[in-house]
């Protein structure tokens, strides 16, 4: 009889399936668990990690709200302010009584400018307990640093002049700017302005006429002042005719329809005005204060 093929004293090596069989391997137990746990313990972090996002965002939009709803009540506003407090985490935050970045937008009405203005406060280092910013104890708030600002709208400066199709820019830039002389779209501070609008010539009201004029824009103590110096006809490379006056109209009544001072009084909670600049047609009057104690209803009071 014939020996088994193979060498003497080996043990022949195990089948292995073949390609395309459909045969699979069968992993070793120990790994497979391994493997299962590992995943078990990912999705268990990720899960928690989601909960306390969760529940932190959840935490800063209800103690924005209420904030909100203080400032409303405080400042006798006609709709409730945006709010939104600044920083990740927001519990660590209220833990420690310390809170980083407020900012607070409003629409406020003023005795002094017809329509509503923008107001504006962004508060950095707001130091107040978390159970005061749930109950709405804001009176007096230790703040290090306040920045509050009063935005004037084209609407509103056109209901401010009485001239509803007031449009202001700035003067046009020289050509060795690089702007090519266009100008007009940029920041200008305390300096000159070209107000254009159309006015009423004399008694007859459907007479009118659209002029331009040149303005100074300054900020005296709290009173910002606008006021016209000048005709404006354009620079010299345009290629509109001048503004001719008409009979019933003089240089001088045209120039006091277009100055104006707007008392500004105080900015959000108390903060003096520094600047004023016009920026895209609107008026910006600015201030800082450091080391404040704010009382949150006198957020857009004057």
């Amino acid at each position: 009889m014939g020996s088994p093929t193979g060498t003497p004293g080996t043990r022949p090596a195990p089948d292995l399936p073949a390609e395309g069989s459909g045969a699979t391997l069968i992993e070793e137990p120990g790994v497979s668990m391994r493997a299962y746990v590992v995943r078990k313990i990912v999705l268990g972090v990720l899960l928690l990690v989601a909960i306390a996002v969760v529940v932190d965002f959840t935490a800063a939009a209800y103690s924005e709200y209420r904030v909100s709803r203080s400032l409303r009540a405080g400042g006798e506003l006609s709709a409730d302010p945006n709010v939104t407090i600044h920083g990740f985490p927001f519990v660590l935050q209220a833990w420690h009584d310390n809170f980083r970045n407020v900012e607070i937008q409003a629409s406020a009405n003023r005795p002094d400018i017809p329509g509503q203005i923008l107001v504006e406060a962004t508060l950095n280092g707001v130091h107040l307990p978390a159970h005061a910013l749930l109950d709405g104890d804001t009176r007096s708030v230790p703040v290090d640093r306040v920045a509050g600002r009063m935005r004037i709208e084209p609407v509103e400066l056109g209901r401010l002049f009485n001239i509803p199709d007031l449009d202001m820019r700035g003067p046009p830039a020289d050509k060795s700017d690089g702007t090519g002389g266009s100008g007009g779209s940029g920041v200008t501070t305390q300096g000159a302005l070209i107000l254009s609008g159309t006015i009423p010539l004399g008694p007859e009201p459907r007479s009118t006429e659209r002029v331009s004029v040149k303005a100074d824009l300054t900020l005296d103590g709290d009173q910002v002042r606008i006021v016209a110096t000048d005709l404006y006809h354009g620079d010299e490379t345009t290629t509109t005719n001048s503004v001719e006056l008409s009979p019933d109209l003089d240089k001088t009544a045209v120039l006091a329809r277009f100055s104006r001072t707007i008392d500004t009084r105080d900015l959000p909670f108390g903060v003096h005005p520094t600047s004023v600049k016009a920026l895209g047609g609107n008026i910006i009057v600015e201030g800082e204060g450091d080391n404040m104690t704010i009382d949150m209803d006198r957020f857009a009071q004057p």
